[in-house]
């Protein structure tokens, strides 16, 4: 599973902190930015780099397994998490979800497959953080109910409106 991480300078620290445990973990973490602490940087430029990355890797990996190596996923971080979470959720096949704790993500990931988690470095701790953040890698989607996929469906017909 390939993992893109963007940060402002808001959720620089926290991106550091999540980015070494990944690594540790054994993750392929691909960091997006910023990579230097800049407090004029704007946080629409790292969720885009990281959308972006995720709407071309999703299209790409669409019957991937939850944590297949094929598999692309995106963390993206700011103070809020909002404004990160916004962005994303801008780009086609990605589904973003701003975390509030680890067991929302795995509700999340379970019904509604997220492939970015958005991130409030102002308002988390790095071990709750942390939490989510394992939650949101190791929690697979439940393919095999077919209420979840057919909502996945409708989904995708909105972002194919013109």
């Amino acid at each position: 599973m390939t993992i893109y991480i963007g940060a402002d300078h808001r959720g620089f620290a926290l991106k550091a902190i999540i980015a070494a445990a990944l690594k540790n973990d054994g993750y392929e973490v691909i960091d997006v930015g910023a990579a230097a602490l800049d407090p004029a940087d704007d946080y629409p430029d790292f969720a885009r780099a990281v959308a972006e990355k995720v709407s071309v890797g999703g299209a790409m990996s669409a019957g991937a397994v939850a944590g297949d190596a094929g598999e692309v996923r995106g963390i993206v971080i700011c103070g809020s998490g909002i404004g990160v979470n916004i962005v994303a959720n801008k780009y086609r096949s990605v589904r973003s979800a701003l975390a509030i704790s680890a067991e929302q993500i795995r509700a999340g990931r379970r019904d509604d497959d997220i492939n970015v988690l958005s991130l409030a470095a102002d308002f988390m701790e790095p071990e709750a953080a942390l939490a989510a953040v394992r939650a949101f890698l190791l929690t697979p989607f439940k393919r095999d109910e077919e209420r979840f996929s057919r909502r996945l469906g409708k989904i995708a017909e909105l972002e194919n409106k013109p």
